[in-house]
Protein backbone atom coordinates (compact mmCIF):
# COMPACT_ATOMS: atom_id res chain seq x y z
CA UNK A 1 0.00 0.00 0.00
CA UNK A 2 1.30 3.28 -0.80
CA UNK A 3 1.95 6.23 1.66
CA UNK A 4 -0.76 8.41 -0.17
CA UNK A 5 -3.78 5.61 -0.63
CA UNK A 6 -2.50 4.54 3.77
CA UNK A 7 -2.74 8.52 4.88
CA UNK A 8 -6.41 9.02 2.88
CA UNK A 9 -7.70 5.98 4.61
CA UNK A 10 -6.12 6.54 7.50
CA UNK A 11 -8.34 10.20 7.43
CA UNK A 12 -11.18 8.85 6.65
CA UNK A 13 -11.11 6.16 9.39
CA UNK A 14 -10.82 8.95 11.62
CA UNK A 15 -13.28 11.55 10.75
CA UNK A 16 -15.75 8.75 10.23
CA UNK A 17 -15.48 5.75 12.27
CA UNK A 18 -12.67 6.53 14.98
CA UNK A 19 -14.15 10.69 15.84
CA UNK A 20 -17.73 9.89 16.58
CA UNK A 21 -17.18 7.10 18.92
CA UNK A 22 -14.13 9.70 20.39
CA UNK A 23 -16.58 11.98 21.74
CA UNK A 24 -16.63 8.92 24.57
CA UNK A 25 -13.87 8.03 25.49
CA UNK A 26 -12.67 8.12 28.94
CA UNK A 27 -10.11 11.13 27.94
CA UNK A 28 -9.77 13.64 25.68
CA UNK A 29 -5.81 13.58 25.28
CA UNK A 30 -4.03 10.48 26.18
CA UNK A 31 -0.16 11.29 27.60
CA UNK A 32 3.02 9.55 28.48
CA UNK A 33 5.02 10.40 31.46
CA UNK A 34 6.54 12.32 29.36
CA UNK A 35 3.58 14.07 27.95
CA UNK A 36 4.06 12.81 24.91
CA UNK A 37 0.41 12.73 23.60
CA UNK A 38 -1.06 9.50 21.82
CA UNK A 39 -2.48 9.11 18.98
CA UNK A 40 -5.18 6.76 18.43
CA UNK A 41 -3.32 4.12 16.22
CA UNK A 42 0.13 3.62 14.84
CA UNK A 43 0.73 2.84 12.14
CA UNK A 44 3.86 2.29 8.84
CA UNK A 45 3.50 5.74 8.47
CA UNK A 46 5.09 5.94 11.98
CA UNK A 47 7.83 3.44 11.14
CA UNK A 48 8.84 3.67 7.52
CA UNK A 49 10.42 0.76 6.16
CA UNK A 50 13.54 2.33 4.39
CA UNK A 51 14.48 3.95 7.59
CA UNK A 52 14.76 0.40 9.51
CA UNK A 53 18.97 0.35 8.72
CA UNK A 54 19.60 3.80 10.04
CA UNK A 55 17.73 3.10 13.46
CA UNK A 56 16.53 0.05 14.10
CA UNK A 57 19.57 -1.88 12.70
CA UNK A 58 20.27 -5.69 13.61
CA UNK A 59 21.32 -6.61 17.31
CA UNK A 60 24.99 -6.40 18.14
CA UNK A 61 25.59 -3.31 15.28
CA UNK A 62 25.40 0.00 15.77
CA UNK A 63 23.22 1.86 16.39
CA UNK A 64 22.36 -0.67 18.80
CA UNK A 65 18.80 -0.27 19.36
CA UNK A 66 17.59 -3.85 19.13
CA UNK A 67 20.28 -5.01 21.51
CA UNK A 68 23.70 -4.96 22.16
CA UNK A 69 24.72 -8.74 21.61
CA UNK A 70 23.91 -10.22 18.58
CA UNK A 71 22.44 -13.42 20.45
CA UNK A 72 20.78 -11.57 23.69
CA UNK A 73 18.73 -13.34 26.29
CA UNK A 74 19.38 -17.00 23.45
CA UNK A 75 22.72 -16.74 24.64
CA UNK A 76 22.02 -16.40 28.16
CA UNK A 77 19.37 -14.84 30.50
CA UNK A 78 20.06 -11.19 31.80
CA UNK A 79 22.34 -11.55 35.29
CA UNK A 80 19.87 -11.78 37.93
CA UNK A 81 20.73 -9.12 40.83
CA UNK A 82 19.04 -8.63 44.02
CA UNK A 83 20.53 -5.37 45.97
CA UNK A 84 20.80 -6.35 49.07
CA UNK A 85 22.41 -4.17 52.36
CA UNK A 86 21.19 -3.76 55.62
CA UNK A 87 22.73 -4.00 59.57
CA UNK A 88 26.38 -5.45 59.74
CA UNK A 89 28.53 -7.46 57.64
CA UNK A 90 26.94 -10.48 58.68
CA UNK A 91 23.91 -9.75 58.23
CA UNK A 92 23.95 -9.42 54.70
CA UNK A 93 26.61 -12.10 53.65
CA UNK A 94 23.72 -14.18 55.36
CA UNK A 95 21.60 -12.43 52.60
CA UNK A 96 23.79 -12.95 49.90
CA UNK A 97 24.01 -16.54 50.96
CA UNK A 98 20.69 -16.89 50.61
CA UNK A 99 19.59 -15.23 47.42
CA UNK A 100 22.48 -16.98 45.70
CA UNK A 101 21.13 -20.16 47.06
CA UNK A 102 17.80 -19.07 45.62
CA UNK A 103 19.40 -19.06 41.71
CA UNK A 104 20.38 -14.94 41.93
CA UNK A 105 23.85 -14.54 39.40
CA UNK A 106 25.39 -11.42 40.46
CA UNK A 107 25.81 -10.03 43.88
CA UNK A 108 24.40 -6.41 44.25
CA UNK A 109 25.57 -4.10 47.18
CA UNK A 110 23.30 -1.27 49.04
CA UNK A 111 26.16 1.06 51.49
CA UNK A 112 24.57 2.50 54.38
CA UNK A 113 24.38 6.41 54.56
CA UNK A 114 27.84 6.90 56.56
CA UNK A 115 29.76 4.74 54.38
CA UNK A 116 28.36 6.54 51.24
CA UNK A 117 29.14 10.06 53.12
CA UNK A 118 32.63 9.46 54.41
CA UNK A 119 31.97 8.80 57.67
CA UNK A 120 33.01 5.58 60.14
CA UNK A 121 30.15 4.45 62.56
CA UNK A 122 31.65 6.02 65.48
CA UNK A 123 31.50 9.70 64.02
CA UNK A 124 29.19 11.75 65.67
CA UNK A 125 27.27 11.88 62.02
CA UNK A 126 26.81 9.16 61.83
CA UNK A 127 24.44 8.55 64.84
CA UNK A 128 21.46 6.93 63.67
CA UNK A 129 22.28 5.98 60.30
CA UNK A 130 24.46 2.82 60.92
CA UNK A 131 23.48 -0.34 58.71
CA UNK A 132 19.76 1.38 58.21
CA UNK A 133 19.73 1.96 54.07
CA UNK A 134 22.45 -0.16 53.48
CA UNK A 135 25.24 -2.15 54.90
CA UNK A 136 28.08 -0.36 56.99
CA UNK A 137 31.50 -0.78 56.20
CA UNK A 138 34.30 1.21 57.99
CA UNK A 139 37.13 -1.07 57.49
CA UNK A 140 38.83 -4.10 55.33
CA UNK A 141 38.13 -6.70 57.78
CA UNK A 142 34.34 -5.24 57.64
CA UNK A 143 34.26 -5.80 53.72
CA UNK A 144 36.24 -9.33 54.27
CA UNK A 145 32.91 -10.56 56.33
CA UNK A 146 30.67 -9.18 54.19
CA UNK A 147 32.13 -11.26 51.24
CA UNK A 148 33.06 -14.66 53.65
CA UNK A 149 33.03 -17.63 51.79
CA UNK A 150 31.94 -15.80 48.88
CA UNK A 151 34.64 -16.74 46.00
CA UNK A 152 35.15 -13.31 44.51
CA UNK A 153 37.06 -14.93 41.13
CA UNK A 154 33.46 -16.60 40.49
CA UNK A 155 31.19 -13.99 40.81
CA UNK A 156 30.16 -10.33 39.45
CA UNK A 157 29.38 -7.90 42.25
CA UNK A 158 27.58 -4.51 41.90
CA UNK A 159 28.50 -1.61 44.46
CA UNK A 160 25.87 1.51 44.35
CA UNK A 161 28.59 3.56 45.86
CA UNK A 162 29.76 7.54 44.64
CA UNK A 163 31.85 9.84 46.76
CA UNK A 164 33.58 7.16 48.29
CA UNK A 165 33.56 4.76 45.22
CA UNK A 166 37.75 4.78 45.21
CA UNK A 167 38.07 3.34 48.86
CA UNK A 168 35.19 0.71 48.25
CA UNK A 169 36.97 -0.31 44.86
CA UNK A 170 39.97 -0.47 47.35
CA UNK A 171 38.33 -2.80 49.44
CA UNK A 172 37.05 -4.95 47.05
CA UNK A 173 40.49 -5.14 44.96
CA UNK A 174 41.95 -6.33 48.78
CA UNK A 175 39.45 -8.48 49.79
CA UNK A 176 40.11 -10.94 46.38
CA UNK A 177 43.81 -10.31 47.50
CA UNK A 178 43.16 -11.95 50.64
CA UNK A 179 41.13 -14.83 48.56
CA UNK A 180 43.83 -15.39 46.80
CA UNK A 181 42.38 -13.58 43.64
CA UNK A 182 44.14 -11.20 41.30
CA UNK A 183 42.82 -7.30 40.66
CA UNK A 184 42.75 -8.60 36.77
CA UNK A 185 40.49 -11.23 37.78
CA UNK A 186 37.20 -9.46 39.64
CA UNK A 187 34.74 -8.87 37.76
CA UNK A 188 31.47 -6.26 38.76
CA UNK A 189 30.59 -2.79 38.44
CA UNK A 190 31.22 0.42 41.29
CA UNK A 191 28.44 3.10 40.74
CA UNK A 192 30.92 6.28 40.76
CA UNK A 193 28.74 7.90 39.26
CA UNK A 194 29.09 11.40 41.48
CA UNK A 195 27.10 14.11 38.95
CA UNK A 196 24.46 12.82 39.53
CA UNK A 197 24.73 13.22 43.28
CA UNK A 198 24.38 17.13 43.19
CA UNK A 199 21.15 16.82 40.98
CA UNK A 200 19.21 14.12 42.23
CA UNK A 201 20.25 12.88 45.33
CA UNK A 202 22.60 14.32 47.75
CA UNK A 203 25.22 11.84 48.73
CA UNK A 204 28.47 13.59 47.46
CA UNK A 205 31.18 15.17 49.65
CA UNK A 206 34.02 17.09 47.62
CA UNK A 207 33.57 19.56 44.90
CA UNK A 208 32.61 18.78 41.24
CA UNK A 209 36.40 19.60 40.11
CA UNK A 210 37.79 17.02 42.27
CA UNK A 211 35.07 14.31 42.04
CA UNK A 212 35.33 14.47 38.67
CA UNK A 213 39.64 13.84 38.84
CA UNK A 214 38.47 10.80 41.85
CA UNK A 215 36.06 9.36 38.43
CA UNK A 216 39.13 9.46 36.15
CA UNK A 217 41.44 8.36 37.92
CA UNK A 218 39.22 4.64 38.40
CA UNK A 219 38.88 5.24 35.14
CA UNK A 220 42.36 5.00 34.18
CA UNK A 221 43.07 2.51 36.87
CA UNK A 222 40.42 -0.08 36.13
CA UNK A 223 41.65 -0.06 32.61
CA UNK A 224 45.34 -1.16 33.73
CA UNK A 225 44.71 -3.34 36.94
CA UNK A 226 41.28 -4.26 36.90
CA UNK A 227 39.95 -4.63 33.29
CA UNK A 228 37.16 -6.85 33.74
CA UNK A 229 35.76 -4.02 36.47
CA UNK A 230 33.07 -1.39 35.22
CA UNK A 231 34.59 1.18 36.89
CA UNK A 232 31.68 3.27 36.48
CA UNK A 233 27.98 2.93 36.12
CA UNK A 234 25.88 6.07 34.94
CA UNK A 235 22.62 5.92 36.62
CA UNK A 236 19.46 7.68 35.76
CA UNK A 237 17.84 5.61 38.08
CA UNK A 238 18.18 8.36 41.25
CA UNK A 239 17.53 11.01 38.41
CA UNK A 240 13.69 9.21 38.17
CA UNK A 241 13.15 8.13 41.78
CA UNK A 242 13.44 12.60 42.28
CA UNK A 243 10.76 12.82 39.91
CA UNK A 244 12.17 13.20 36.21
CA UNK A 245 10.07 11.92 33.02
CA UNK A 246 11.52 9.56 30.99
CA UNK A 247 13.11 12.33 28.96
CA UNK A 248 14.41 13.85 31.67
CA UNK A 249 16.33 10.44 32.83
CA UNK A 250 17.62 9.37 29.09
CA UNK A 251 18.77 13.00 28.45
CA UNK A 252 20.80 14.05 31.81
CA UNK A 253 22.07 10.88 32.29
CA UNK A 254 23.60 10.43 28.72
CA UNK A 255 24.82 13.91 29.45
CA UNK A 256 26.52 12.99 32.60
CA UNK A 257 27.84 10.46 30.77
CA UNK A 258 29.15 12.75 28.09
CA UNK A 259 30.97 14.68 30.70
CA UNK A 260 32.64 11.50 32.07
CA UNK A 261 33.68 10.57 28.64
CA UNK A 262 34.97 14.32 28.41
CA UNK A 263 37.17 14.82 31.35
CA UNK A 264 38.68 11.27 30.87
CA UNK A 265 39.63 12.20 26.87
CA UNK A 266 40.78 15.38 28.68
CA UNK A 267 43.22 13.87 30.74
CA UNK A 268 44.88 11.63 28.03
CA UNK A 269 42.76 8.51 28.41
CA UNK A 270 41.88 7.18 24.73
CA UNK A 271 38.44 6.12 24.84
CA UNK A 272 38.25 3.24 23.01
CA UNK A 273 40.61 2.62 25.73
CA UNK A 274 37.80 2.97 28.38
CA UNK A 275 34.71 3.70 26.64
CA UNK A 276 34.19 0.13 26.31
CA UNK A 277 33.73 -0.92 30.26
CA UNK A 278 31.27 2.15 30.84
CA UNK A 279 27.86 0.90 32.06
CA UNK A 280 24.73 2.43 32.80
CA UNK A 281 21.95 2.33 34.90
CA UNK A 282 18.32 3.01 34.74
CA UNK A 283 14.76 3.25 36.52
CA UNK A 284 11.82 0.98 35.37
CA UNK A 285 8.17 3.11 36.03
CA UNK A 286 4.45 1.75 35.23
CA UNK A 287 4.22 3.32 31.76
CA UNK A 288 5.23 -0.10 29.82
CA UNK A 289 5.68 0.88 26.32
CA UNK A 290 7.37 4.14 27.07
CA UNK A 291 10.14 2.22 29.19
CA UNK A 292 10.66 0.15 26.40
CA UNK A 293 11.16 2.68 23.89
CA UNK A 294 12.98 4.58 26.44
CA UNK A 295 15.86 1.80 26.62
CA UNK A 296 16.25 1.48 22.78
CA UNK A 297 16.29 5.58 22.30
CA UNK A 298 19.31 5.61 24.80
CA UNK A 299 20.76 3.56 23.27
CA UNK A 300 20.63 4.30 19.80
CA UNK A 301 21.56 8.28 21.26
CA UNK A 302 24.49 7.25 22.64
CA UNK A 303 26.11 5.23 19.69
CA UNK A 304 25.12 8.26 17.55
CA UNK A 305 27.27 10.82 20.83
CA UNK A 306 30.17 8.19 20.96
CA UNK A 307 30.66 7.75 17.32
CA UNK A 308 30.11 11.68 16.22
CA UNK A 309 31.32 13.36 19.08
CA UNK A 310 34.16 11.50 20.60
CA UNK A 311 35.07 9.57 17.49
CA UNK A 312 34.86 6.17 19.15
CA UNK A 313 35.86 3.50 17.18
CA UNK A 314 35.54 0.57 18.86
CA UNK A 315 31.93 -0.99 18.42
CA UNK A 316 31.88 -1.71 21.65
CA UNK A 317 32.80 1.66 23.08
CA UNK A 318 29.51 2.65 21.48
CA UNK A 319 27.43 0.23 23.22
CA UNK A 320 25.01 1.46 25.77
CA UNK A 321 24.95 -1.52 28.09
CA UNK A 322 23.12 -0.82 31.12
CA UNK A 323 21.22 -2.25 34.86
CA UNK A 324 17.47 -1.83 35.33
CA UNK A 325 15.80 -1.80 38.70
CA UNK A 326 11.94 -1.51 39.10
CA UNK A 327 10.99 1.56 40.73
CA UNK A 328 11.12 2.39 44.32
CA UNK A 329 9.03 5.19 44.08
CA UNK A 330 6.13 3.51 42.68
CA UNK A 331 5.64 0.91 45.38
CA UNK A 332 2.58 1.94 47.65
CA UNK A 333 2.39 1.50 51.23
CA UNK A 334 -1.68 1.33 50.74
CA UNK A 335 -2.54 -2.61 49.73
CA UNK A 336 1.83 -3.61 49.52
CA UNK A 337 -0.02 -7.04 47.87
CA UNK A 338 -0.02 -4.73 44.74
CA UNK A 339 3.21 -3.59 44.58
CA UNK A 340 3.82 -7.57 42.90
CA UNK A 341 1.93 -6.54 39.98
CA UNK A 342 3.83 -3.52 39.30
CA UNK A 343 7.18 -4.89 39.90
CA UNK A 344 6.34 -8.03 37.32
CA UNK A 345 5.19 -5.10 34.81
CA UNK A 346 7.94 -2.96 35.63
CA UNK A 347 10.46 -6.41 35.07
CA UNK A 348 8.95 -7.34 31.74
CA UNK A 349 9.54 -4.05 30.57
CA UNK A 350 13.53 -4.09 31.55
CA UNK A 351 13.47 -7.56 29.83
CA UNK A 352 11.27 -6.43 26.54
CA UNK A 353 13.73 -3.32 26.23
CA UNK A 354 17.35 -5.70 26.48
CA UNK A 355 18.59 -5.09 30.01
CA UNK A 356 21.89 -6.69 30.98
CA UNK A 357 21.05 -6.92 34.95
CA UNK A 358 18.07 -6.14 36.40
CA UNK A 359 17.14 -5.87 40.20
CA UNK A 360 13.59 -6.78 41.40
CA UNK A 361 11.96 -4.49 44.32
CA UNK A 362 10.34 -6.27 47.38
CA UNK A 363 6.86 -5.63 47.58
CA UNK A 364 7.26 -4.34 51.22
CA UNK A 365 10.34 -1.75 50.32
CA UNK A 366 7.80 1.52 50.64
CA UNK A 367 7.42 0.35 54.62
CA UNK A 368 10.87 -1.25 55.39
CA UNK A 369 13.60 -3.22 54.16
CA UNK A 370 12.74 -6.18 52.32
CA UNK A 371 12.50 -9.31 54.05
CA UNK A 372 13.89 -12.52 52.77
CA UNK A 373 10.59 -13.68 51.63
CA UNK A 374 9.84 -10.79 49.80
CA UNK A 375 13.68 -10.42 48.33
CA UNK A 376 12.98 -14.31 47.00
CA UNK A 377 9.23 -13.47 45.81
CA UNK A 378 11.18 -10.61 43.53
CA UNK A 379 13.76 -13.04 42.38
CA UNK A 380 11.04 -15.58 41.08
CA UNK A 381 9.28 -12.71 39.36
CA UNK A 382 12.58 -12.43 36.94
CA UNK A 383 13.26 -16.20 36.81
CA UNK A 384 9.55 -17.03 35.79
CA UNK A 385 10.03 -14.07 33.09
CA UNK A 386 13.09 -15.72 31.67
CA UNK A 387 11.99 -19.26 31.94
CA UNK A 388 8.19 -19.65 31.55
CA UNK A 389 6.63 -16.24 29.67
CA UNK A 390 8.80 -16.85 26.29
CA UNK A 391 9.70 -13.42 26.15
CA UNK A 392 13.53 -14.53 26.44
CA UNK A 393 13.10 -16.83 22.91
CA UNK A 394 12.94 -13.70 20.54
CA UNK A 395 15.28 -11.11 19.92
CA UNK A 396 13.66 -7.43 20.73
CA UNK A 397 10.39 -9.21 20.50
CA UNK A 398 8.27 -5.66 19.84
CA UNK A 399 10.65 -3.81 17.69
CA UNK A 400 8.72 -3.12 14.49
CA UNK A 401 5.40 -2.07 16.42
CA UNK A 402 4.30 0.98 15.07
CA UNK A 403 3.51 2.27 18.42
CA UNK A 404 7.31 1.59 19.83
CA UNK A 405 8.83 2.94 17.30
CA UNK A 406 7.22 5.98 17.38
CA UNK A 407 7.66 6.06 20.95
CA UNK A 408 11.46 5.56 20.49
CA UNK A 409 11.64 7.85 18.11
CA UNK A 410 9.94 11.08 19.84
CA UNK A 411 11.78 10.55 23.59
CA UNK A 412 15.06 10.32 21.52
CA UNK A 413 14.23 13.54 19.44
CA UNK A 414 13.16 15.70 23.14
CA UNK A 415 16.39 13.95 24.65
CA UNK A 416 18.42 15.46 22.10
CA UNK A 417 16.77 18.74 23.01
CA UNK A 418 17.54 18.93 26.52
CA UNK A 419 21.22 17.79 25.88
CA UNK A 420 21.62 20.55 23.21
CA UNK A 421 20.01 22.75 26.03
CA UNK A 422 22.96 21.87 28.30
CA UNK A 423 25.59 21.81 25.85
CA UNK A 424 25.09 25.22 25.15
CA UNK A 425 25.21 26.07 29.26
CA UNK A 426 28.53 24.56 28.74
CA UNK A 427 28.24 21.09 29.38
CA UNK A 428 26.75 19.53 32.55
CA UNK A 429 29.18 20.37 35.38
CA UNK A 430 28.12 24.18 34.51
CA UNK A 431 24.42 23.35 34.32
CA UNK A 432 24.65 21.51 37.43
CA UNK A 433 25.87 24.19 38.93
CA UNK A 434 23.27 26.61 37.71
CA UNK A 435 20.51 24.57 39.18
CA UNK A 436 19.11 23.69 35.53
CA UNK A 437 18.80 20.29 35.71
CA UNK A 438 17.59 20.09 39.03
CA UNK A 439 14.49 22.61 38.58
CA UNK A 440 13.62 20.43 35.62
CA UNK A 441 13.36 17.26 37.66
CA UNK A 442 12.04 19.47 40.54
CA UNK A 443 9.36 20.98 38.24
CA UNK A 444 8.32 17.47 36.55
CA UNK A 445 7.94 15.90 40.51
CA UNK A 446 5.30 18.80 41.16
CA UNK A 447 3.44 18.31 38.19
CA UNK A 448 3.39 14.34 38.40
CA UNK A 449 2.14 14.78 42.01
CA UNK A 450 -0.40 17.02 41.24
CA UNK A 451 -1.87 14.85 38.46
CA UNK A 452 -2.12 12.01 41.33
CA UNK A 453 -4.07 14.50 43.62
CA UNK A 454 -5.79 15.83 41.25
CA UNK A 455 -6.93 11.97 39.71
CA UNK A 456 -5.39 12.75 36.46
CA UNK A 457 -3.08 9.84 37.15
CA UNK A 458 -4.46 7.00 38.95
CA UNK A 459 -2.79 5.53 41.46
CA UNK A 460 -4.75 2.02 42.45
CA UNK A 461 -5.29 1.97 46.16
CA UNK A 462 -3.85 5.19 46.62
CA UNK A 463 -6.14 8.02 44.67
CA UNK A 464 -8.74 5.31 43.40
CA UNK A 465 -9.65 1.80 44.24
CA UNK A 466 -8.95 1.93 47.82
CA UNK A 467 -9.46 -0.64 50.57
CA UNK A 468 -12.66 -0.29 53.35
CA UNK A 469 -10.77 -1.71 56.10
CA UNK A 470 -7.42 -1.86 57.14
CA UNK A 471 -4.73 -3.73 54.84
CA UNK A 472 -3.60 -6.79 56.44
CA UNK A 473 -0.21 -6.57 58.15
CA UNK A 474 2.62 -7.38 56.94
CA UNK A 475 5.65 -8.96 58.63
CA UNK A 476 8.32 -6.50 58.43
CA UNK A 477 12.44 -7.10 58.81
CA UNK A 478 13.34 -5.18 61.66
CA UNK A 479 17.43 -3.79 62.37
CA UNK A 480 19.24 -4.75 65.96
CA UNK A 481 19.34 -1.09 67.68
CA UNK A 482 22.97 -2.09 69.16
CA UNK A 483 25.03 -2.91 65.82
CA UNK A 484 25.64 0.63 66.02
CA UNK A 485 27.56 0.26 69.28
CA UNK A 486 29.13 -3.13 67.83
CA UNK A 487 30.09 -1.36 64.70
CA UNK A 488 31.99 1.65 66.33
CA UNK A 489 33.22 -1.00 69.19
CA UNK A 490 35.26 -2.93 65.99
CA UNK A 491 36.56 0.07 64.70
CA UNK A 492 38.01 1.36 68.11
CA UNK A 493 39.46 -2.54 68.61
CA UNK A 494 40.95 -2.44 64.85
CA UNK A 495 42.48 0.89 65.43
CA UNK A 496 44.43 -0.83 68.87
CA UNK A 497 45.69 -3.61 66.54
CA UNK A 498 46.98 -2.12 63.76
CA UNK A 499 50.35 -0.44 63.24
CA UNK A 500 49.68 3.24 63.93
CA UNK A 501 52.65 4.09 62.43
CA UNK A 502 51.71 2.55 58.81
CA UNK A 503 48.57 3.53 59.18
CA UNK A 504 49.92 7.62 59.60
CA UNK A 505 52.00 6.92 56.45
CA UNK A 506 49.65 5.74 53.94
CA UNK A 507 47.13 8.66 54.81
CA UNK A 508 49.76 11.12 54.66
CA UNK A 509 50.46 9.61 51.16
CA UNK A 510 47.16 9.83 50.40
CA UNK A 511 46.70 13.40 51.53
CA UNK A 512 49.77 14.19 49.49
CA UNK A 513 48.47 12.12 46.41
CA UNK A 514 45.78 14.56 46.31
CA UNK A 515 47.17 17.85 46.76
CA UNK A 516 49.56 16.79 43.79
CA UNK A 517 49.02 15.31 40.28
CA UNK A 518 49.50 11.51 40.49
CA UNK A 519 46.31 8.95 40.34
CA UNK A 520 44.88 8.56 43.38
CA UNK A 521 43.65 4.62 43.57
CA UNK A 522 47.00 3.08 44.12
CA UNK A 523 47.74 5.69 47.43
CA UNK A 524 43.68 4.31 48.48
CA UNK A 525 44.93 0.84 47.85
CA UNK A 526 47.99 1.83 50.42
CA UNK A 527 46.20 2.78 53.05
CA UNK A 528 43.20 0.17 52.88
CA UNK A 529 46.30 -2.68 53.55
CA UNK A 530 47.41 -0.42 56.33
CA UNK A 531 43.85 -1.05 58.03
CA UNK A 532 43.44 2.44 57.56
CA UNK A 533 39.28 3.12 58.03
CA UNK A 534 36.85 4.53 54.94
CA UNK A 535 36.25 7.85 57.47
CA UNK A 536 40.36 8.24 57.58
CA UNK A 537 40.88 8.24 53.79
CA UNK A 538 37.49 10.47 53.38
CA UNK A 539 38.88 12.97 55.72
CA UNK A 540 42.31 12.97 54.28
CA UNK A 541 40.46 13.53 50.80
CA UNK A 542 38.19 16.19 52.49
CA UNK A 543 41.60 18.20 54.12
CA UNK A 544 43.07 18.11 50.30
CA UNK A 545 39.75 18.99 48.10
CA UNK A 546 37.59 20.55 50.70
CA UNK A 547 33.82 19.92 51.04
CA UNK A 548 31.15 21.49 48.80
CA UNK A 549 28.20 23.22 49.63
Amino acid sequence: MSDEKLLNSLDRWTREVYAPQAKKARAQRFLTSSDIELPPLATPLDAPAENYLDKLGLPGEAPFTRGVQPTMYRGRFWTMRQYAGFGTAEETNARFRYLLASGQTGLSTAFDLPTQMGRDADHPRARGEVGRAGVSIGSLEDMERLFAGIPLGEVSTSMTINSTASILLALYQCVGERQGVKAEQLSGTIQNDVLKEYMARGTYIYPPAPSLRIVTDIFAYTTKCMPKFNPISISGYHIREAGSTAVQEIAFTLADGIAYVDAAVRVGLDVDAFAGRLSFFFNVHNNFLEEVAKFRAARRLWARLMRDRFSARDPRSQMLRFHAQTAGSTLTAQQPDNNVVRVALQALAAVMGGAQSLHTNGYDEALALPTESSARLALRTQQIIANESGVADLIDPLGGSYALEMLTDELEQRAEVYIQKIDDQGGMVEAIEKGYPQREIEEAAFRAQRDVEEKRQIVVGVNAFESKGSDAPVKLHKLDPALEGHAAERLAELRRRRSSEAARIAIDNVRHTARATGNLMPAIVDAVRAFCTLGEISDALRDAFGEHR
